[in-house]
């Protein structure tokens, strides 16, 4: 059979689209509504509609730089963080105590009401259609080397002039509990894709595997809540979403508006694995899919299994749970900290070892799961496949971990697919303009041996590319893409006027040793001898510029986030200054594009290391061409001067 089928006549076609999405998680969401406010016509088409913006493993948005991928996917005009508004039971800013630089949004969703929320998003784009199918495999224009749609199992044809794939854990997924249990499937309850797979491998597309796993889920009224330490929600404090009132892109069209409302909010419960349990764990663990010799795939280093906890940390018998509510119509609570392949009954008697949980009842086991990825070394820094033209990839497909990561990937590939089919420029975010640039970076140049996670350590302009900042580094960029709508537009210009006025009133506000001194000592600040500028004061590490403005009785209608972002440019403006000078170092960098043509071979210069990987990675950029492992700072200058020789030659 030909693998790359050709695509039969218009007729026999169902319904033809610019952009045809595969998936519904994250990555797939993302794309379809990226694509869509991007003008093209889009179809997301996935195994189930009732399933679109599931919540796969915690029910969890956020955290250690993946909370400011989120308000950057959101500054882009994405839905992540507003269905999160919509969704949140609990809300949380780590790393408070180390200063705002640092600081992490992390949500609790209830699990029914962020799918709903997802899907609402979704439907509120008129030129985006949500179509329930299995696909198969792609369909090919008559050179076979352009897609052109694809058709589902069930024998229905769908043209595309481009297609992006985010099918996560669903690619051959095989899920196993113990060493005797294999199922095959994406997730619990659902079905697994193989058609598509074994056609990808037959086009040439190299594939590999990766494993990723999950906790059980307990029944929260068999827990002794009181005995264990809560953690309250700060829902009051903090939002995800830049505006805390926003409208659906057909409100401006009269149909109807959406305002974020946060449910009631839900405590989350610490607890631990003590030294029963981990002794439990050694005692089992041949039986462990993983450890047992079911498994030989890599999984992600940073998200252990309880059985990698055990193995790999033999000193350390304590390790850390928390116990997170799924939502406000079930009991059921998410153990995160217990990803585990170990058999059912092991799994029950490892939760009845931790404290407050001696009675406890399973309502669900954990499991590891093994699926496809395609390694992202083959794609184009837009996430287009270069071996086959109006493909795309993102998300877990990637070799990538994390809502989080598959949402940024999805608004790249999304965006950029339905640029190319309007024949615009293609859209690359530099590493210095994000942690979806830092991330694409990554994964196009350096590839991945272990399932890929953002970490604030990836990036080199952490201090400068942080959470509080998402909106004023992005929005306007997305503006300029068309990816927002009149009334966004005018409420970005609101909240980025808003910082501006916390700069001014920093500088234009007097502090008098009468009020600020009594502030000061409480800081365990030195008095003031006599008045200086709010925007002097907030220099010093321990006295914050909110606090100030209170003090002083001004600026209490500025947002927070708009007061912390003008305190951290005051307050760190020279290191700023140093990280946007190199910033705008690669950013020159950046512009300097490199045709796919090149012929590294012949550019003697360069080190036989250096041509080989160049001629491997193909980088569209000199910014991505530094990037790459093993390319040295003589390299990318002799890269420079074979670049003008050549323009010298041909002139």
């Amino acid at each position: 059979m030909n693998d790359r089928i050709a695509s039969p006549d218009s007729a026999s076609l169902e319904a033809t689209f610019d952009v045809l999405v595969v998936g519904g998680g994250h990555a797939g969401t993302e794309a379809a509504v990226a694509a869509a406010r991007s003008g093209a016509s889009v179809a997301l088409v996935t195994g189930s509609l009732e399933q679109i913006g599931q919540l796969s493993c915690n029910p969890a948005i956020g955290g250690i730089a993946k909370g400011t991928v989120v308000r950057e996917v959101d500054a882009l005009g994405g839905i992540i963080a507003r269905a999160t508004d919509l969704a949140s039971v609990q809300f949380r800013m780590l790393n408070v105590g180390k200063g705002p630089a640092v600081w992490a949004p992390r949500a609790q969703c209830d699990r029914g009401l962020y799918r709903r929320a997802v899907r609402q998003l979704l439907e509120a784009h008129d030129n985006l259609l949500t179509l329930q199918g299995m696909v198969a495999r792609l369909l090919f224009d008559q050179s076979g080397e352009r897609v052109a749609g694809v058709e589902t199992v069930e024998g229905r044809r769908f043209g595309a002039r481009a297609v992006v794939l985010t099918t996560g854990t669903f690619g051959r997924g095989t899920m196993h509990i113990g060493t005797g249990t294999q199922i095959r499937g994406g997730r619990a309850g659902e079905a697994s894709s193989t058609l598509l797979g074994e056609q990808l491998d037959a086009v040439g597309l190299t594939t590999d595997r990766f494993k990723t796993g999950t906790p059980p889920r307990i029944d929260g009224r068999s827990v002794r809540l009181h005995e264990l330490v809560e953690q309250p929600s700060e829902i009051d404090a903090f939002d995800y979403s830049w505006s805390h009132f926003w409208t659906s892109p057909r409100a401006e069209h009269g149909v109807h508006g959406v305002r974020t409302r946060h449910p009631q909010q839900m405590p989350c419960w610490l607890t631990w694995l003590e030294a029963d349990g981990t002794a439990l764990i050694a005692e089992h663990i041949a039986e462990s899919a993983m450890y047992g010799g079911a498994i030989a795939s890599r999984g992600p280093r940073y998200c252990p299994s309880v059985e990698d906890k055990v193995v790999k940390f033999p000193d350390k018998s304590r390790h850390q749970l928390f116990l997170e509510p799924e939502g406000h119509d079930t009991h059921e609570l998410y153990v995160n900290g217990l990803s585990t392949s170990l058999p059912a009954p092991v799994q029950l008697a490892l939760l009845r070892t931790v404290p407050g949980l001696d009675q406890v009842r399973m309502t669900r086991a954990g499991y590891a799961i093994e699926y496809d990825y395609y390694p992202p070394t083959q794609l184009a820094p837009t996430l287009a496949s270069r071996a086959i033209a109006g493909l795309y990839f993102a998300g877990q497909v990637n070799g990538t971990t994390g809502y989080e990561e598959a949402a940024g990937q999805g608004v790249v590939a999304g965006l950029n697919a339905a640029r190319w089919v309007q024949e615009r420029d293609p859209v690359i975010l530099g590493r210095e303009t994000s942690y979806i640039g830092v991330l694409v970076d990554d994964l196009v140049t350096r590839g991945v041996d272990e399932p890929y996670r953002l970490f604030t350590s990836r990036s080199e302009f952490r201090l400068t590319v942080r959470q509080d900042n998402a909106l004023s580094r992005l929005g306007p960029l997305a503006d300029s893409y068309g990816l927002l709508t009149p009334s966004e537009r005018t409420t970005m210009d609101e909240r980025l006027d808003a910082v501006r006025e916390a700069h001014r009133l920093a500088s234009a506000t007097s502090m008098t040793p009468v009020v600020a001194d009594p502030l000061l000592v409480r800081m365990g600040s030195a008095p003031l001898a006599h008045a200086v500028r709010a925007s002097e004061l907030a220099k010093r590490h321990d006295v914050s510029l909110q606090a100030l403005f209170t003090a002083a009785g001004v600026g209490a209608d500025l947002p927070r986030d708009a007061v912390v972002g003008a305190e951290l440019e005051i307050k760190y403006a020279g290191y700023f200054d140093k990280e946007r000078l190199r910033a705008s170092r690669l950013k020159a960098q950046g512009g300097i594009r490199l045709a796919d043509t090149l012929d590294y071979a012949a550019m003697l210069t360069l080190s036989i290391e250096a041509r080989e990987k160049l001629a491997r990675v193909k980088p569209a950029t000199l910014a991505q061409a530094g990037s790459i492992p093993g390319i040295s700072p003589a390299d990318l200058q002799n890269l420079v001067f074979e670049l003008h020789r050549r323009v010298t030659v041909a002139e």
